[in-house]
């Protein structure tokens, strides 16, 4: 079977790329090694975990927030099982749309391995092999949790996809790596009762993002009840009757140790190419295993492309869909482009943080001139009405041309609200742009906007 285009893997990535190039009149296909569509994203990563979040965070505010509003409540009962399957039926609803997209733009499916063959072929390993040909093959395959050797997975001790799907509580969960995904997930299980200790080696959580994120979101999540050993190293872990006993050392060299029901590992990810063929292909990954590509995400190989994951940089799935929107636009003659400077980051803790830009540290470190203006939501109206005062809105903007060169928020709805800054950079807005659009009151937003008048030490409301 012969097709403009072949995509392999059907996560963000791949099934967007897949849709827009339909759109644009390319004959699509796309194989995907599981039964349903949507890749790690929507199967056993962002989708379900964000509705345990959602479904925890009820259950956390009617346990420790109702009061406060005048609202009492008995005696409060978690229905685990049901919580699961809510998260099951999102799911399968959000892969069941996709699935209706592609018979929408005819888009032709297939269930298998896919592998690369060379001269614009792919094998299809599924219930029967079959080979397909292109005229441009997109590598879209995403990535999968790294295992380290004196922690394997199993039972006990488990990756993001296995905290996930948890029959009971744990009484202690120990969360190895101070990541994203190690406190998201880490946040549904304390909110559900479980006492959970984060043992992350740097020396603060979220290391890459600005260090006033780091710190605030160490002090919020540990008046939440969240315990945290940062400096330290997991050194081994020993499941013995029912229990993870768990070694480790902080930078001291002082030996720490731990019994917990589950261990979730979370410490990255990593490109997903076993068995893809692309030796067939002349691809070459690099010491990561990650595929190198140029501008245009071309492999070098002729005709075959890869995007998302697999190719590194930031690990997001919005990311990879505007790769996909981008190369699919390109391979169809027009000009797809993407600005990796204006791409937001996301954690979904409560608070939440969002951020995008340059951090002040790499700002300091490239010599950067540079201003700054902060804001709480303590100090905001509608953050106030809604007890939601944790947190602040950070913006950098250049000394010189006032330019902003990154925003970083800590508050609630903080996925939401980053997007107007997303917006001024793709847009190469000043912070006096910023600081001159009405926003209306009382609104979170507002903080954004008192944060770019703090540019100026000009700052309105208190």
């Amino acid at each position: 079977m012969e097709f403009d285009v072949i995509i392999i893997g059907s996560g963000p990535g791949g099934y967007v790329a897949a849709i827009r190039a339909a759109q644009l009149g390319l004959n699509t296909a796309v194989i995907e090694k599981y039964n349903t569509f949507g890749g790690t994203c929507l199967n056993v990563g962002c989708i379900p975990s964000k509705a345990l979040l959602q479904s925890s965070e009820k259950f956390h505010d009617a346990h420790k927030g109702f009061a406060k509003h005048g609202i009492e409540v008995g005696e409060l009962k978690l229905d685990l099982a049901a919580m699961m399957g809510r998260k099951t039926d999102v799911v399968k609803g959000l892969t069941d749309g996709i699935a209706y997209l592609f018979k929408k733009n005819k888009i032709t499916g297939f269930t298998g391995v896919g592998k690369l063959l060379g001269d614009g072929k792919v094998e299809v390993a599924g219930e029967e092999t079959q080979v397909l040909t292109g005229k441009h093959i997109i590598i879209a395959t995403g990535s999968k949790p790294v295992e380290l050797p004196f922690l394997p997975f199993g039972e006990h001790i488990v990756s993001s996809t296995g905290a996930l799907a948890f029959d009971k509580v744990p009484e202690h969960l120990l969360v190895v790596g101070g990541g994203v995904i190690g406190l998201e997930l880490g946040s549904v299980w304390a909110r559900l009762g479980a006492k959970v200790t984060v043992v992350e080696f740097l020396d603060r959580i979220l290391p890459p993002m600005d260090k006033a994120v780091s710190k605030e979101m160490k002090k919020v999540l540990t008046r939440q009840g969240m315990k945290f050993h940062l400096s330290t190293g997991v050194t081994g872990a020993e499941v013995k009757d029912g229990k993870v006993h768990v070694t480790a050392k902080d930078k001291k060299d002082k030996e720490l140790s731990f019994e917990v029901d589950k261990v979730l590992v979370s410490v990255g990810r990593r490109p997903y190419t076993e068995g893809l063929g692309l030796e067939n292909a002349g691809i070459t990954p690099d010491k990561h295993g990650f595929i190198q590509v140029d501008n245009h995400w071309s492999t070098g190989a002729p005709g075959i492309y890869a995007i998302g994951d697999v190719i590194g940089g930031l690990m997001l799935a919005h990311k990879a869909e505007d790769e996909g929107i981008a190369l699919a636009e390109q391979l169809a003659g027009k000009a797809g482009h993407l600005n990796y400077d204006a791409i937001p980051n996301i954690v979904y803790t409560w608070p939440e943080v969002a951020c995008v830009g340059k951090t002040e540290e790499e700002l300091k470190e490239a010599e950067v001139p540079y201003n700054t203006g902060q804001f709480p939501f303590r100090a905001n109206s509608r953050a106030r009405c809604a007890d939601v005062t944790d947190g602040f809105v950070k913006i950098l903007a250049h000394a010189e041309t006032d330019r902003v060169l990154g925003v970083h928020i800590v508050a609630a709805n903080a996925s939401e609200l980053i997007a107007e800054a997303v917006l001024a950079m793709e847009y190469s807005a000043s912070a006096e742009d910023v600081a001159r659009t009405v926003h209306g009151h009382p609104t979170l937003s507002e903080a954004v906007r008192q944060a770019a008048l703090g540019v100026d030490n000009r700052i309105i409301q208190m």
